[in-house]
């Protein structure tokens, strides 16, 4: 049976559950056991897919085609693994599915309620996340005391006393605030909060002390004593200068000592050494690049956070700082490409979705194309590259991609009525499609070319298999004028362009994938880290 460690928040939201939740469960892997992950959200969406980046940050797609909140990449960053859609649900997919079966008749006339019918289905979602796991790490977004998350503090409350569960584990992040004024640290907070989780009926067996100030051993002993925890179980989460430095961190304070006890887990001994070494070159990295990263959302950097999550990977193993210089492409609208990119090593066009700044990024793609300076395009990064070469290169002055102009004469870009979807079935796909649901998700095959970039990157793989998320095709129609004029089609997926790559240029890649979705710490996405590479080499 599957052993479940529950991560609750209290006092306020982004203290840092999820990488909370990411370092216990990394350490536990490296202990040698088999770990799972799971994050319930409690707002009603059914999922995160159609909610705007700039207020929830990015949408990260699993292998399976789920779009999840953004914590599943964190999990699948921290203990490289693939988790699938039962890694994370809602309060809109629980009510969804109960109203469901209600109207089929799967209750039989009962009166359908929060207890037991809504916590019920919880917690049967729940142990499907731990089947197969020696043990599940469970994050429950949102704060104690908010009124959405009660259902689920419900659920995790009885899970203590499940037949089907061998054992609970509950760790509680808390805010420890420094009054500056007064020169002390206050554990009033975190006391309330804790009397909150016990009043529902939830005793935390460990405290993770969020605090920008070290924390006095007296003050974790008042602390312990106040929350009712062994002193060995208040752990201290100071800010770090990586969030990859708090395994290590956690890991020093001897974490996995109370869980393994109270879990009866045996001697955890977690082999850490390759994880500090890569941890150290991002702190002080020998080699330094500059990528000017051109995107749309800059407002909630989060919205790219898996990007700039890989670009982090690569420079640990290239021992190298990538700094970014974030450059909005509606300013380049208004400036310029060269005023904002010419002191970068490289250009990336990140992904993104509607009509704002496009012309901004078009021009980004025309001044790395023909400056020779590093290119990456990311999912529509990589269709505006076909716009841009068609403007300036084949000379269609109206060429465009119909999502921004459905009157183009020459729609390097398109919707494709029909195409298989992640699962291998056949999906229609039209302009009155609703939104959620309805994009080109997961994982798909990317057949490369020989001698190209793309086939390089992956260390010669002819098939390759990477994350989508969008609506829109290239359109194969301009193939061969493209080609012809020196765009070559490099990777290909069912008669899908996957991949593009300009002949006379030292490094241009557009990719219709989203290749930042795998990449992790210890095993870099090898088109990002070729990327990298690349400009890094123009420093030479």
């Amino acid at each position: 049976m599957t052993k479940y460690i529950f991560v609750t928040g209290g006092v306020l939201s982004s203290l840092g559950k999820g990488i909370t939740a990411a370092s216990v469960g990394t350490l536990l892997k490296h202990s040698g056991k088999k770990v799972g992950m799971l994050k319930i959200d409690p707002y009603i969406n059914v999922d995160p897919g159609t909610m705007s980046p700039l207020e929830h940050g990015e949408v990260f797609v699993t292998k399976d085609g789920a779009e999840t909140d953004l914590d599943i990449g964190n999990y699948e960053r921290f203990l490289d693994t693939s988790f699938l859609k039962t890694a994370n649900f809602t309060t809109g997919q629980v009510y969804s599915s109960v109203i469901e079966r209600e109207r089929a008749g799967g209750y039989l006339g009962q009166t359908i309620q929060v207890i037991p019918h809504i916590v019920g289905e919880i917690v049967n979602r729940i142990k499907l996340a731990g089947e197969g796991h020696d043990i599940l790490v469970v994050e429950l977004g949102g704060t104690v005391g908010d009124i959405e998350g009660l259902p689920f503090m419900e659920a995790i409350r009885q899970m203590k006393h499940d037949e089907e569960v061998e054992g609970t584990f509950f760790i509680h992040v808390t805010l420890i605030p420094y009054i500056k004024a007064a020169g002390e640290l206050k554990s009033k907070p975190t006391q309330h909060s804790v009397q909150e989780l016990r009043r529902i009926g939830i005793t935390p067996q460990m405290i993770i002390a969020r605090s920008e100030n070290a924390l006095p051993k007296t003050f974790k002993k008042k602390l312990a004593m106040s929350c009712d925890v062994p002193n060995d179980s208040v752990v201290e989460a100071l800010d770090a200068a990586t969030i990859y430095d708090i395994p290590v961190t956690f890991l020093r304070q001897n974490i996995l000592k109370p869980i393994a006890k109270e879990l009866e887990l045996g001697e955890l001994e977690p082999d850490m050494e390759k994880w500090d070494t890569l941890v150290k070159r991002i702190v002080q990295p020998k080699n330094k690049t500059v990528v000017g990263f051109v995107g749309k959302y800059l407002e909630l950097k989060e919205a790219y956070k898996s990007l700039t999550e890989s670009l982090i990977h690569c420079g640990a193993h290239l021992d190298t700082r990538v700094e970014i210089c974030w450059v909005d492409s509606e300013h380049i609208e208004e400036k310029g490409a060269e005023a904002l990119l010419v002191d970068c090593d490289s250009v990336l066009v990140a992904g993104g979705f509607g009509n704002r700044g496009v012309e901004g990024k078009i021009e980004a793609i025309k001044y790395a194309r023909e400056n020779k300076v590093p290119y990456l395009g990311i999912c529509l990064g990589m269709q505006l590259t076909l716009v841009e070469y068609a403007r300036n290169v084949l000379g269609y002055e109206d060429a465009n991609s119909i999502e921004f102009n459905e009157e183009t004469t020459h729609p390097m870009v398109y919707l494709i009525d029909n195409f298989l979807d992640q699962s291998g079935g056949m999906q229609l796909r039209t302009h009155t499609s609703p939104m959620g649901g309805t994009l080109r998700l997961g994982e798909y095959p990317c057949d490369t070319k020989t001698g190209s970039i793309i086939r390089e990157a992956y260390n010669g793989e002819k098939t390759i298999y990477e994350r989508h998320r969008h609506r829109y095709e290239a359109n194969p129609a301009y193939r061969e004028a493209l080609e012809n004029a020196g765009m070559i089609v490099t990777g290909e997926s069912n008669g899908l362009i996957e991949a593009v790559e300009i002949k006379d240029h030292p490094w241009f890649l557009g990719v219709q994938f989203h290749p930042e979705f795998t990449s992790r710490l210890q095993t870099p996405n090898p088109s990002i880290l070729a990327f990298v590479k690349a400009s890094l080499a123009t420093r030479d």
